[in-house]
């Protein structure tokens, strides 16, 4: 009798920015062909009508890929169209592979080999690659707003660090640093010098432009009076940290613009997938097009467990003789595992002067682990595990949050 593997011959590619490397074996891990192409449509068929030419008839192909969202995105979808079968490929398991070797090799077609023996090895077990692009649009889109508020972060760190120096009293006339108006100041008036042949007649007026009437004339003469009160503040080199201070608030002020027209398209995107994450107090469209991102398809999870161990929510166990430990995870999805440790932090948070908690029953379920001896670390990952629960069944059902009376 056959086994099954034997009915196929298995591709490892290496995928590149520009090139990609593939290598064909059959299951006995023999290399049979190897061919390195361009990452374009055009040679995509060259190269499969190429690898065709070493299959005997009656034998199927199984592509194995690394990478199906990014540079290997174009092949999958190419591959997938032309009813070949591919399989996602974890890195970790080639990196293994690799490892495992007597001497080390690093190149791409060793690297591609690696690849086609894991597919070879794990080809019950792994998934097959699909090419969803409305949740591969959702993640870059995503991924795009991250950067731009870390990049924002950084911005701010750099203007506060020059304007605290400039400005020593701020505080007493801007209370909020990046502020539409206070922005506006910064960019015009870097520094006090800029301030000198100011009056506060002009200084109001303009004011009273940027901040559509809120503030005006005295607001300026406070202004006036704080840089006064603070002295003489310029040093050495300060015109070129007044441009440093200037282009770094036009920077900032394209960035956040940039992330506000990125959660306008978000609000008119996340519709289309059905998901109703938004209704649970505490998840706004940002955190829930965050979540649907990194869990993709929620339908690649048969349980909530198996959420939560893709997440890092569930311990590990280490077990050896007559010890038995558990310990945390470390090696799920970081961004994800983060995603859940804001929302538990929220959920079970009080707000207000009055105190009322956002989530009355996670609150007291906080409480509850905290009065059972629980470390404020350990009640947040029990409070993040039960969310990974709701946030299982609410993304499987597509249902809304009901609040528990």
């Amino acid at each position: 009798m056959i086994h099954p593997r034997m009915k196929n011959l298995y591709v490892g590619v290496d995928l590149h920015r520009r090139t990609h490397t593939a290598v064909l074996i059959n299951c006995f891990k023999e290399k049979l062909f190897e061919i390195t192409f361009l990452n374009k449509p055009s040679e995509f068929e060259t190269t499969l009508k190429e690898i065709k030419k070493h299959v005997p008839r009656g034998k199927s192909l199984v592509w194995g890929l690394e990478d199906i969202s990014n540079y290997g995105k174009s092949l999958t979808s190419y591959l997938i169209n032309k009813k070949q079968t591919v399989k996602y490929v974890n890195p970790n398991l080639t990196y293994s592979d690799r490892n495992s070797q007597a001497i080390l090799h690093k190149t791409d077609l060793e690297d591609a080999f690696s690849v086609a023996k894991v597919t070879v090895d794990n080809f019950d077990s792994l998934p097959d690659a699909t090419i969803k692009d409305n949740y591969w649009i959702l993640s870059q889109l995503v991924s795009r707003r991250r950067s731009l508020v870390k990049s924002s972060v950084t911005l701010k760190n750099q203007i506060h660090n020059h304007i605290s120096q400039h400005y020593p009293s701020y505080k007493k006339f801007w209370s909020v640093f990046d502020s539409t108006s206070a922005l506006e100041f910064w960019q015009t008036y870097p520094s006090p010098q800029k301030l000198q042949n100011v009056g506060a007649e002009e200084l109001g007026s303009f004011l009273w432009k940027h901040s559509r009437g809120y503030y005006s004339f005295d607001k300026a003469a406070q202004i006036l009076k704080c840089v006064a009160d603070d002295g003489n503040t310029t040093t050495e080199y300060q015109s070129t940290r007044d441009f440093i201070v200037s282009t770094s608030v036009i920077q900032l002020k394209q960035n956040m613009q940039s992330i506000k027209e990125i959660e306008e398209e978000l609000k008119d995107i996340l519709p289309s997938f059905g998901y109703k994450l938004e209704t649970m107090k505490g998840i706004n469209t940002v955190m829930a097009a965050e979540f649907i991102a990194e869990i993709n398809d929620i339908n690649r999870f048969a349980t909530a467990d198996k959420l939560a161990k893709y997440a890092g929510l569930s311990p590990v166990v280490y077990a050896s003789g007559q010890t038995d430990k558990h310990f945390s995870n470390r090696r799920g999805d970081r961004k994800l595992h983060e995603l859940f440790f804001k929302l538990a932090v929220t959920v079970s948070n009080e707000c207000g002067h009055a105190k009322k908690p956002v989530n009355p029953i996670f609150r007291e379920y906080y409480k509850k682990k905290i009065s059972q001896g629980k470390t404020t670390k350990q009640a947040l990952k029990a409070v993040m595990r039960r969310l990974c629960n709701i946030i299982f069944w609410m993304m499987k059902n597509k249902s809304e949050y009901i609040q528990p009376k």
